[in-house]
C-alpha cells in the first residue's frame, strides 16, 4: 500500500481517508520494527522543523523530538514565553515567517482554529500536536496498539471510551474508530457525550466504512464483549479547577476498576489511557483531589492501571513511531 501524502497537514484524522489512515500505520509498525533492529534509513536529513506549544507537553514533545533526531532532521521548540504568537505577531504573520524558515510546523495548544490558520498561511505542512477539538496524533498511536494487541482485524475490533467524551479525546476516538470501520462504543453521561454534529457526521460515515457507533450512559452496558476500555482524565487540560466537584459526582461511576474490566466478559480485554492517568497519589494532582475530595484513585484504579492488562505504556511509545511515520510521509 503506497499514498503520496507529500506536504499533507494532519489538522484532524477526518481529513485522511482510511486507506490513508491504514498506509500510516503500515508505515509506523515498519519504522518501529527498523528502530528496534537498528537499520533505520533516515530520511528527514536538512529538515528542519518548529515546534510550538502553548499547552505543557511531555509525550508530544519527546515524541516529535526524538522522532526528528532518528530521521536525520533538527527541532525548535517555542513555548509561549518564547514566541510572540498572537501577542507581538498575528498568528497569519507569525505562519508566514516559520514557512520561510521551517520545513513543518506542530502545534499544541487550545483552539482548532489556531492550527488551521497556521496550516493555511504557512504553507508547510502542519500538524496537529493537540486543541480543544481534537487529538490526531494521539488516536494513530491508539490505532497502533490496538492493531497490535487486538485479536482481530481493527475493523472487528471494538472500544469503549468511558467518562468525558465531549472534549478531545472523545471527538477523536469517535472519528478514528469510524474511520476504521470499528465497533466504537462512548459511555458517559448525556452532557458529555461529543458534539451531536459529529456525532452525526460520523453516523453517515460509518455507513460507508461499516463502522457500528454505540452512545451508552451505562458503564456495564457499554463494555459488554469489548476489547478495549479507554479513559482519560475527568478534568481536561485549559479546565478550571472548581469543575473536580462537579465531574467527580458525575464520573465516578464511569471509574475503569477490576470489576468493570471483568464486565468485558473478556480476559484479553485491554485498558488503554492517553496520560498522564491519576490513579495514586504519587502526582501533585491527586493529592489535591484526595484532600478536597477524599478520592486516592480518580478515573482508574491502580489495580487495573498496574496490571497485565494495561497497555498504556506501549500506547505512549506508540506515539513516537505513529508520529514518526506521518513526519516521513509529509516531508520524506
Amino acid at each position: 500500500m503506497s499514498f503520496n501524502l507529500h506536504n499533507r497537514s494532519l489538522l484532524a484524522l477526518k481529513d485522511f481517508t482510511p486507506d490513508e489512515i491504514r498506509y500510516l500505520l503500515e508505515m509506523s509498525a515498519e519504522l518501529k520494527r527498523s528502530k528496534a533492529v537498528g537499520n533505520e534509513v533516515q530520511r528527514l536529513k536538512g529538515k528542519n522543523i518548529a515546534l510550538i506549544f502553548e499547552k505543557p507537553s511531555t509525550r508530544t514533545r519527546c515524541a516529535f523530538e526524538v522522532a526528528v533526531h532518528d530521521q536525520g532532521g533538527h527541532v525548535t521548540c517555542l513555548d509561549s514565553g518564547s514566541s510572540q504568537l498572537g501577542h507581538k505577531e498575528s498568528l497569519k504573520d507569525t505562519a508566514r515567517v516559520l514557512g520561510r524558515f521551517y520545513d513543518g510546523i506542530e502545534y499544541r495548544g487550545f483552539l482548532q482554529t489556531v492550527v488551521e490558520e497556521l496550516a493555511q498561511y504557512a504553507k508547510v505542512p502542519v500538524w496537529n500536536g493537540l486543541t480543544d477539538e481534537m487529538h490526531p496524533t494521539q488516536i494513530l498511536a491508539d490505532l497502533l496498539t490496538m492493531q497490535e494487541f487486538g485479536e482481530k482485524p481493527l475493523h472487528e475490533l471494538s472500544f469503549c471510551y468511558l467518562g468525558d467524551a465531549s472534549f478531545n479525546m472523545g471527538s477523536s476516538l469517535l472519528v478514528g474508530g469510524t474511520q476504521m470501520g470499528m465497533d466504537v462504543r462512548i459511555c458517559s453521561p448525556t452532557d458529555l457525550q461529543p458534539p451531536a454534529e459529529l456525532v452525526a457526521e460520523m453516523r453517515e460515515l460509518a455507513k460507508t466504512t461499516g463502522a457500528r457507533i454505540t452512545l451508552e450512559t451505562d458503564p456495564l452496558k457499554a463494555v459488554a464483549g469489548a476489547d478495549f476500555l479507554y479513559t482519560d482524565v475527568w478534568v481536561s487540560m485549559g479546565q478550571v479547577d472548581t469543575v473536580w466537584q462537579q465531574r467527580i459526582d458525575q464520573l465516578l461511576p464511569y471509574q475503569v476498576t477490576t470489576a468493570l474490566m471483568q464486565a468485558t466478559g473478556k480476559r484479553s480485554a485491554k485498558f488503554m489511557h492517553c496520560l498522564p492517568a491519576f490513579h495514586n497519589l504519587e502526582t501533585e494532582v491527586g493529592r489535591q483531589v484526595h484532600e478536597k475530595y477524599g478520592l486516592s484513585e480518580i478515573e482508574v484504579t491502580d489495580e487495573v492501571f498496574e496490571s497485565d492488562a494495561s497497555v498504556v505504556f506501549t500506547q505512549a511509545e506508540n506515539r513516537m513511531h505513529t508520529i514518526k511515520a506521518v513526519l516521513v510521509a509529509t516531508l520524506g
